[in-house]
């Protein structure tokens, strides 16, 4: 019979666990644009992936779901509920709403049965950030895995989709980590007035997809 799950005595291993490909939020169906760009040629190869991944991580969403995350990590009462209408606002298109709202309702039905705890309806950031707090886990760490696993995500669409191979795309992937590292230190506070960037380009492919012919991503 199954039981529910409350504590273990490794912070790591639930967030390992969480942020997982087997963790049911069904990422592996997100491209975050990705797909469009390699349809479009600005994508082709390692080095033009890299470029991409690092503009997503500190000038787009990758930056700004981590100040999220850690503002629902700190947030009192209402404060909570202002941050989630934020993270929803600040999809530029109906996918990418949808890509993190949707991760959103899945995370937090999963850890909610798990954990036994309360968690909003929220985009993504929102919820880990809110379940990490409940659970108490350490925000610097929470920060550093939810951001490698955003990108390990977006490099394993990229060996589907360029294609790269695996070895190529593990280094576009260890290239990653200085800013990575840098990004969850500077999210830390959880500033919210520190959100923004400046990606028309990628939001506009996010944009197109919706409509692309053959697509084998959701967004």
């Amino acid at each position: 019979m199954a039981t529910t799950m409350t504590t273990t005595t490794d912070p790591a291993l639930i967030l390992h666990q969480w942020l997982s490909p087997a963790f049911p939020v069904g990422a592996f169906a997100w491209s975050h644009g990705l797909e469009w760009e390699v349809h479009a040629a600005r994508v082709h190869d390692a080095d033009s992936f890299a470029d991409w991944l690092d503009t997503v991580l500190v000038h787009g969403s990758g930056r700004n779901d981590a100040i999220l995350l850690a503002a629902a990590y700190r947030a009192e009462g209402r404060a909570l509920e202002e941050i989630a209408a934020l993270a929803a606002a600040l999809a530029p298109s109906a996918e990418r709403r949808e890509e993190t709202l949707s991760q959103g309702r899945a995370f937090a039905a999963t850890a909610s049965a798990l954990h036994d705890i309360a968690l909003p309806r929220a985009a993504y950031p929102v919820v880990v950030g809110r379940a990490a707090r409940l659970m108490d886990l350490p925000l610097s760490l929470t920060l550093r895995l939810f951001l490698q696993a955003f990108a390990a995500n977006l490099t394993s669409a990229a060996i589907r989709l360029v294609p790269l191979g695996q070895t190529e795309g593990q280094r576009v992937l260890a290239l990653a980590s200085p800013a990575i590292e840098r990004l969850a230190r500077e999210a830390e506070p959880g500033d919210a007035e520190g959100i923004g960037g400046a990606v028309p380009m990628i939001d506009l492919a996010s944009m197109r997809h919706e409509s692309q012919g053959t697509r084998l991503f959701r967004s």
